[in-house]
């Protein structure tokens, strides 16, 4: 399941991401927190929308991603 940048204002169009919580390997649970991300209005956590195992972070600190863009995947 990938997860995507999710929609943080109505304004907003992309985040950057600045810390991963969760590594490849984690055991997830939705609603644990992925990633911490910052947009030029707010910062936000990311959360899990699935629970598996995180098998790739495509969106390394410090990448920017569109809304829709994917970050993550948990399988």
């Amino acid at each position: 399941m990938e997860i995507i940048m999710p929609t943080l204002g109505e304004t907003v169009d992309e985040g950057k991401v600045i810390k991963w919580l969760k590594n490849v390997g984690d055991e997830i649970k939705e609603g644990d927190i992925l990633c911490e991300v910052e947009t030029d209005k707010t910062a936000a956590e990311i959360p899990s929308t699935v629970n598996g195992t995180l098998t790739e972070i495509t969106a390394p600190e410090g990448q920017t991603v569109p809304v829709g863009g994917k970050i993550a995947t948990v399988e």
